[in-house]
């Protein structure tokens, strides 16, 4: 079993008589119930963190597109595009034989 660490916390009686149906339903103890609850809550704090961060970063990275393309402008091409076309016609030549 982890290393566990006493708290005490103060339930309004609602929330006391709440946890205490939920872990007699459960077959849990309120201990676990509480938890479980905090390690949620945890998790999805960590997570809103995590999204936070990541939208800060894809902010960055659109203010940075954004400075470049102000000092260097657009480049206007399908790169993809010439790039096939281009291995097409080596291939077009390797078959007939022109290499």
């Amino acid at each position: 079993m982890a290393t566990k660490y006493r708290a005490q916390i103060l339930l309004e009686p609602e929330q006391q008589r709440s946890l205490a149906r939920l872990a007699e339903e459960q077959g849990r103890s309120i201990s676990d119930l509480v938890r479980q609850a905090v390690r949620e809550f945890l998790d999805d704090d960590t997570r809103a963190a995590t999204r936070a961060r990541r939208l800060e970063a894809l902010e960055r990275l659109d203010r940075l597109r954004e400075e470049i393309r102000e000092r260097h402008g657009v480049l206007d091409v399908d790169l993809i595009r010439e790039a096939r076309e281009e291995r097409e016609a080596e291939l077009d030549r390797i078959w007939k034989g022109e290499e």
